[in-house]
């Protein structure tokens, strides 16, 4: 009994972990945030990108029975020759339809003709259903053309069928994807680990002060770098297993991958010592990273597909750090962009490293500030002096 008072106690005390209210937050995060984030369990609205290279009556027509299914939305449609794979950087598409040249005249001279559709398959599940929509349309069409639909044109005899092509992952492969993902997500998280309590320890070593009087804040984000250097590694380490051992396709260029993790982990690192600053020690800090790592890995396309959440969902996803990193992960890696093929989506990125620095720089002059007031209030009870109105204010 004496043990178990004395384990109540430290509980409740503040020096550790305080899982009486983490516990409570994360059954409220997962039982009511999430219901409402995940409750969608199909694609609606998937990105299709159109290639036409027939431009006729019957292909637009094509296009606006895509466009009118609940699960595509056709966000582009192009009269010009190019390789579909650009089409899927930065996410602008879960597919693309190409529709070949001379595709209505063989349709009504009775030959037999293709449509081709390529799927990004980075995540097996989210073109599950465009599939199946797209091969609803095909059969429908082909049975107008019979005659079984009300048709009354007898030319119409030319069968349409879908030749379709799986990219990035055509294999199906774990290693292309959720082995990948918990290779990201683990690895920030314990590097959250490693840092998160940097400023609690600083504090509680005396060391801190000379920093917020004297420093600026870039002597706190220098103090990452090692911990950077540490998590690059073993990404390579893992990444180079992955494609050795396993049957990882990495499509694109190590350097331009490294080049944008430099950005993620002092954007990750900032995020790290901003969470952990008010806490009293490491250990309390240490439970702060669940508000901004696993969000991205719930969200950030890796264990769902995005086309599967509402447009709100995909956007509030961003807020976390890994939902950008499985971003340049798809695009750099499964798809082979550079970094002029991602320009937009890494512009994005650094306005979102520029607010995060900003926060950060606020929370340190902040504090600053604070210390000095401290200091001087001290001071002055030392002396034995009153305290100025504008002191107490």
């Amino acid at each position: 009994m004496n043990s178990l008072k004395d384990e109540v106690k430290f509980l409740f005390s503040g020096q550790g972990m305080p899982y009486e209210k983490v516990c409570i937050l994360v059954a409220m995060v997962i039982t009511v945030f999430l219901s409402v984030i995940l409750n969608g369990n199909f694609a609606k609205d998937a990105k299709v990108a159109i290639i036409d290279m027939d431009n006729s009556a019957y292909t637009r027509e094509l296009t606006n029975r895509i466009e009118a299914s609940e699960y595509m939305k056709v966000t582009a449609v192009i009269n010009t020759a190019m390789d579909p794979k650009e089409l899927f950087y930065q996410d602008r598409a879960a597919a693309v339809v190409y529709f070949p040249q001379g595709l209505e005249k063989d349709r009504y001279t009775g030959v037999a003709t293709n449509i081709g559709v390529f799927y990004d398959n980075t995540n097996t599940a989210q073109t599950s259903n465009i599939k199946e929509a797209l091969n609803e349309i095909v059969g429908l069409d082909n049975a107008a053309a019979q005659g079984d639909v009300g048709s009354t044109n007898d030319s119409i005899r030319g069968q349409l069928s879908l030749a379709s092509r799986n990219l990035f992952n055509p294999q199906d492969s774990k290693d292309n994807g959720e082995t990948l993902g918990f290779l990201f997500f683990f690895g920030s998280m314990f590097f959250t680990f490693a840092t998160i309590g940097m400023i609690p320890r600083l504090r509680l070593s005396h060391q801190l002060e000379p920093i917020l009087l004297e420093g600026t804040p870039w002597d706190l984000i220098v103090r990452i770098l090692p911990y950077g250097g540490c998590l690059l590694v073993s990404w390579v380490l893992g990444l180079a297993v992955l494609r050795v051992w396993g049957d990882l396709s990495f499509s694109g260029n190590l350097l331009t991958f490294l080049f944008i993790q430099l950005f993620y982990i002092l954007t990750v690192g900032a995020l790290s010592l901003f969470f952990g600053w008010t806490a009293a020690n490491p250990g309390i800090a240490s439970s702060r990273m669940i508000l901004f790592i696993p969000g991205g890995f719930v969200l950030g396309g890796m264990t769902g597909p995005t086309t599967f959440f509402a447009p709100w969902v995909v956007k509030f996803s961003h807020i976390f750090p890994l939902t950008w990193e499985f971003h340049f992960q798809r695009d750099i890696i499964a798809r082979g962009a550079g970094l002029g093929d991602i320009a937009q989506t890494f512009g994005a990125f650094l306005v979102y490293m520029g607010i995060v620095a900003i926060i950060f720089c606020l929370r340190f002059y902040a504090s600053r500030r604070a210390l000095i007031k401290m200091r001087q209030m001290a001071k002055w009870n030392e002396q034995g002096k009153h305290r100025p109105v504008e002191a107490l204010s």
